[in-house]
């Protein structure tokens, strides 16, 4: 028996690595992913490279006179006289924006006059600067304040309040709730496309060998358990291969960009602040030794963090075994995909309600919805890996891991019962009542 389902296994995942689709879609795939990720800001970038503009600056206030700061993209030059005049002379020229700062004592009012096109974000850069050489002029005519004190003062009264988290032990740890609850979050979405997408796989494979007949030669010499076990192991084989491509090859290319255009990289994946902030890296972080940088990671959640590498392949394994085992049921009772849909929307449905709620699991990781959510099979891959970062009691971890585990065992068991019969029933699909009476043959 173990040979022959050795053989099962090894038949589907040689066919599948060897189609064209797969080849397709392994070498495609990570090239949208680094698209998707690289090329809106190679774009904004070349965009942003064209959009140099000269503001002039028209002040009835006389308040904003030599205050604006150049920059690379936008020299500001000021000027005095009639609008009227100052558009005509000035706007002939495509790249020339007129800010006609208005005098107007109820508030701060001004009008940007622009020919063709308005750099992006260049309203609101503008906005914010007025907004702080107003509010600096303020300070110093009603309340003879110099800005540079008042800046300092502004820092010295901000609140820094440091998240720590005391376990069982008594033990004090410095966490981050945003980190884990973002990290909890991805974790969750991940599990769910890869479920997702590898058993729906094994639908298919199911439907394809029935209805070309296929599957009737095959259990002439195998039994219908064996082909249903090598079919599920053979395919998940396929996905950790073809996952395990993607990021080799992902991490590939977007070094390779990292190469030739680090710029791009680095404003691609870094908010503004960190990239600003990636500058200090070589005097603190560069330095250190890997355990140290592992120390720091380690520090950003409440468990260890290779129990949630290890808890993230537990999971992912359990969820994908579970719903790849009900799809290849579900594909053995039907003709068709159009069929199958009646009998797969109930069982999609907990892993569907379980990633719309994935918002709420997360904000509030020990309430009464996410523990239920964590301890039901069929929503447990996606819900505990979103409150394990947070922190989940060992107890709670450990049940949720032996329910999914039994279930998943019941399940394999009562999914062969119905695939054993339903791979060689063609015509009319069976009802739910003779579905049940195959459970009991």
């Amino acid at each position: 028996m173990k040979n022959k389902t050795l053989l099962i296994i090894s038949r589907e995942y040689i066919t599948r690595i060897q189609k064209k689709s797969f080849i397709i879609l392994t070498i495609l795939m990570p090239v949208l992913l680094a698209a998707i990720i690289v090329l809106p800001t190679i774009l904004l970038l070349k965009s942003e490279e064209k959009q140099f503009s000269n503001v002039i600056v028209v002040d009835d206030t006389d308040i904003f006179i030599n205050k604006f700061t150049d920059t690379e993209n936008v020299n500001f030059h000021y000027k005095s006289g009639y609008i009227e005049d100052i558009k005509k002379e000035y706007l002939d020229n495509d790249s020339d924006i007129i800010l006609h700062i208005l005098d107007n004592s109820q508030s701060l009012k001004a009008n940007l006059f622009y020919k063709k096109s308005l750099p992006s974000s260049l309203q609101s850069i503008l906005e914010s600067s007025m907004d702080d050489i107003f509010f600096n002029q303020m300070l110093q005519d009603s309340l003879n304040v110099q800005p540079k004190k008042f800046e300092h003062l502004k820092n010295l009264a901000k609140a820094d309040i440091a998240t720590i988290q005391i376990d069982s032990k008594g033990q004090e740890k410095e966490l981050d709730s945003e980190v884990n609850q973002m990290f909890g979050m991805m974790c969750g979405f991940v599990i769910y496309m890869i479920i997702f997408l590898f058993a729906g796989q094994v639908l298919r494979g199911v439907l394809e060998e029935k209805s070309n007949r296929v599957v009737e030669v095959l259990i002439s010499s195998v039994k219908p358990t064996q082909l249903l076990i090598g079919k599920i192991v053979g395919i998940a084989l396929v996905g950790l291969t073809q996952l395990c491509i993607w990021i080799l090859l992902l991490f590939a290319i977007i070094g390779g960009i990292q190469l030739l255009l680090p710029e791009v990289v680095s404003s691609a994946t870094l908010p503004q602040d960190v990239a600003t902030t990636q500058q200090m890296i070589p005097e603190n972080v560069a330095q250190q030794s890997p355990e140290n940088l592992f120390a720091m990671i380690q520090n950003y959640f409440s468990i260890s963090f290779g129990a949630i590498i290890f808890c993230f392949i537990f999971f992912f394994i359990m969820g994908y075994l579970i719903y790849s085992t009900l799809f290849a049921a579900t594909g053995s009772v039907v003709d068709n995909e159009t069929d199958s849909q009646q009998y797969t929307l109930p069982i999609t449905l907990p892993l569907l309600l379980s990633i719309i709620l994935v918002p709420a699991i997360s904000t509030n990781p020990n309430g009464s919805l996410a523990f239920w959510f964590s301890m039901i099979p069929l929503t447990s891959p996606i819900a505990m890996m979103v409150r394990l970062p947070s922190g989940v009691p060992t107890w709670e971890l450990i049940l949720s891991m032996v329910l999914t585990l039994s279930f998943l065992i019941l399940i394999v068991y009562v999914s062969a019962k119905i695939y054993r019969i339903g791979i060689l029933t063609y015509g009319k699909k069976p009802s739910w009542k003779t579905i049940f009476k195959w459970l009991k043959d």
